[in-house]
């Protein structure tokens, strides 16, 4: 098993796809290594390639404060990661190939992390992790178990900054998960409703 430092090194110098020729930064993760709950995006962004961090533009300012509204910190409670380590030219969809290139490295990440729920950010991560004909509109919120853990899709940041009107219903998705944590996770620190 590859330790985290390893893993690190060699995701940044892959070289699976053709997304290495362009990229700035391999952006490769962040937050709580031993977290109980993970997040994955598609891939990154214009600001992820230069900083090498995912969620850090406008979508990342976002889901900051979405995982706030649920009493969690991005660095404290939970893991960010994304298919793709790579920036897509002109952040179009990772193509399936690159995203097959690139999975390994999240396979090896979620073993290292070994979550009790994932949070796929927007369709493609969805399709990617829970099923390939995941229905975002239809079927987010929505739980499904994958070997003891527990799976959910929310929109991606970026879609809800497009669309103001998915943001009700994606605070009900917020609740539900904050709800699934108080019941399944012991590590992540949430505050009890207060009634």
């Amino acid at each position: 098993m590859l330790t985290w430092d390893h893993l690190e090194a060699a995701c940044k110098a892959c070289r699976k796809c053709a997304l290495w020729e362009t990229r700035t930064n391999v952006v490769f993760g962040v937050g709580r290594r031993d977290a109980e709950v993970l997040f994955v995006g598609e891939g990154p962004g214009e600001n992820e390639d230069k900083q090498g961090l995912p969620f850090v533009g406008r979508a990342g300012e976002l889901l900051t404060d979405m995982l706030r509204m649920i009493d969690l910190d991005r660095d404290r409670d939970v893991y960010i990661a994304n298919i793709v380590k790579c920036r897509p030219p002109h952040n179009r969809d990772p193509l399936n190939t690159e995203q097959e290139a690139c999975m390994d490295w999240l396979r090896y990440q979620y073993r290292l992390i070994r979550p009790k729920i994932v949070v796929c950010l927007g369709r493609i991560a969805a399709m990617a992790m829970i099923k390939p004909d995941f229905k975002i509109t239809q079927e987010h919120g929505k739980w499904f178990d994958k070997d003891g853990v527990k799976f959910m899709a929310i929109y991606h940041p970026a879609a809800l900054l497009r669309d103001l009107s998915r943001r009700p219903e994606t605070f009900v998705d917020l609740k539900n998960l904050q709800a699934m944590i108080r019941q399944v996770c012991s590590n992540t620190p949430l505050k009890e409703e207060t009634k």
